[in-house]
């Protein structure tokens, strides 16, 4: 070290060597300690940083990444009480230093956590001691096969570039999933024939109910419009960085989740001087797949592409040869040039579970309670890799949403700043009733509360107005009270519909007025 006597405590301010790098001298790293850890550059792990950065101004703060860039709130606007909008920039570590002079970011993967001695060990060496601990690492991609060079899960934006590339000289892929990345895909691609394989009977299952799903169906057999004005919402400025992302690859390290918008400013496009092709197989999952050779062995036929979806075009034999068939469970095989797996993600808890008395959820989360504690002391944990074991307020679920990830990243800053100062907390708003803003389909698109009616049983209604093309509106009432709502197209009905379903206003004299396109509902309830 330079300029200082070795020690076997290192604090990061002021001794001239950067973070977790070996001095000049040493063979080993010295232990470096930190008042609070973060774990993971994405949302949730950058929102918190930033918030305990601005609380603590004094006290050392380091952010642990294994990719060399992250993931940054800007812009920020709350729309509504629970209704919020604000841009995603990812950019270089260095950026986030730079703003909070008490913030260090490491770039390496976490090896293992030894939480009895609070220390974190990471790929590079290093160990790290930290007084409070924050696990904001993420999700993964839950791949339908392991180790299969034609399936490709997309959760980053390394990931999605690799997309990119494959698709460029793709004639035909095949996408399993019916979640939100999956929507995005099948309508962004052009270019290229598309099997599009989910097991629910509808598109869009985790966000829509059929009646939705059908309002979407025509975009998908349209063209696709050209983009007339840049996206405002996500910003990627990676110059530069083409060598670090090639190392991260290679490593295995996953890189943050990918933000709204993420194909923006993608060409994602296939060799085919088409628009859209998309043929959807409902109520299926994957069975089997074969690679070429395998599938030539098995003496199977696939399917040529349904373009009408009539049973003579479905049962027709393909002729062409693929690099890969997936067989489905309703019997019928397709080949492709790609498979995409978007079935979901896996929480990030390897590096941390092991020897470690965590409570882990059914779904592989961490356990938090409602001050986003997990199960061990002095380490809290935010986003996609945990799991709220609290009794949720009646109106909110978790949904490991982008939104979701900054709400509970400021929501756990918030929580370790009251446990320092031995203050009560109280759950934040954000957990009161649910609310997304996104689009599919190139349609604006809000979420309001239980908006597929979850977990409130066979009694209760829908109200529904319909527009084709324009707009769907969807209310989800019980005991006469608004429970939720799918808003579709700009129906600028959020804020009035938001207030009704948080103040749990009757509405029973109202009935079906309340969709009543003559009626300005904004009125009626001043």
């Amino acid at each position: 070290m330079r300029g200082a006597a070795a020690s076997p405590l290192t604090l990061f301010p002021g001794f001239g060597r950067r973070v977790g790098r070996c001095a000049a001298m040493a063979t080993v790293p010295e232990p470096v300690r930190a008042r609070f850890i973060i774990v993971g550059g994405g949302v949730a792990g950058v929102t918190c940083t930033e918030h305990l950065a601005g609380q603590f101004p004094e006290d050392d703060i380091l952010l642990i990444t294994a990719s060399p860039l992250i993931k940054a709130v800007m812009n920020f606007k709350q729309v509504s009480k629970t209704l919020e909008e604000f841009e995603v920039e990812e950019k270089p570590s260095h950026i986030l230093e730079e703003h909070y002079p008490n913030v260090k970011v490491i770039q390496s993967a976490v090896r293992r956590l030894d939480a009895a001695n609070h220390k974190l060990h990471t790929e590079e060496g290093t160990e790290y001691i930290y007084e409070k601990l924050c696990i904001c690492a993420g999700a993964r991609p839950k791949l339908i096969v392991q180790h299969n060079p034609f399936v490709l899960g997309i959760r980053d934006t390394d990931s999605a570039k690799e997309f990119q590339n494959r698709l460029a000289k793709a004639k035909r892929i095949t996408v399993i999933g019916n979640g939100g990345i999956a929507l995005e895909l099948v309508y962004e691609v052009e270019g290229c024939e598309v099997i599009w394989a989910i097991k629910d009977k509808a598109i869009g299952n985790t966000f829509f109910d059929a009646g939705a799903a059908e309002f979407l169906i025509p975009q998908l057999k349209a063209d696709k419009p050209e983009a007339l004005l840049p996206c405002k919402r996500t910003k990627y400025t990676t110059e530069g960085l083409d060598q670090e992302r090639k190392a991260l690859s290679e490593d295995g390290a996953h890189g943050s989740a990918l933000g709204p918008d993420w194909h923006e400013g993608m060409k994602l496009k296939g060799t085919k001087p088409i628009s859209h092709r998309i043929h959807v197989e409902y109520q299926c999952e994957v069975d089997k797949i074969y690679l070429h050779d395998e599938f030539t062995a098995s003496q199977k036929t696939s399917l040529a592409f349904s373009e009408n979806g009539s049973e003579e075009r479905k049962r027709k034999t393909d002729d062409e040869s693929w690099p890969v068939y997936v067989q489905l469970t309703n019997g019928k095989i397709y080949g492709s040039d790609l498979i995409v797996s978007a079935t979901g993600v896996i929480p990030n808890v390897e590096p941390f579970i092991s020897d470690n008395p965590f409570d882990v959820a059914e779904d592989g989360g961490l356990k938090v309670n409602e001050l986003m504690n997990t199960s061990i002391p002095d380490i809290f944990a935010a986003g996609d890799v945990c799991t709220v074991s609290w009794e949720p307020r009646p109106l909110w679920q978790q949904m490991r949403l982008w939104t979701q990830a900054r709400q509970m990243g400021y929501y756990a800053a918030k929580c370790i700043a009251a446990e320092m100062s031995g203050e009560p907390i109280e759950l934040d708003f954000c957990f009161e009733s649910f609310a997304h803003v996104t689009k599919f389909f190139n349609y604006k698109v809000v979420l309001l509360g239980k908006y597929n009616g979850q977990g409130l049983g066979p009694d209760h209604e829908l109200l529904l107005r319909c527009t084709s093309g324009q707009e769907y509106v969807k209310t989800v009432m019980h005991n006469g009270r608004m429970k939720g709502a799918v808003l579709i197209g700009e129906t600028d009905l959020e804020e009035t519909f938001e207030n009704l379903i948080l103040n749990q206003m009757d509405l029973s004299a109202y009935g079906e007025d309340l969709l009543n396109p003559n009626i300005d509902i904004e009125d009626y309830f001043d």
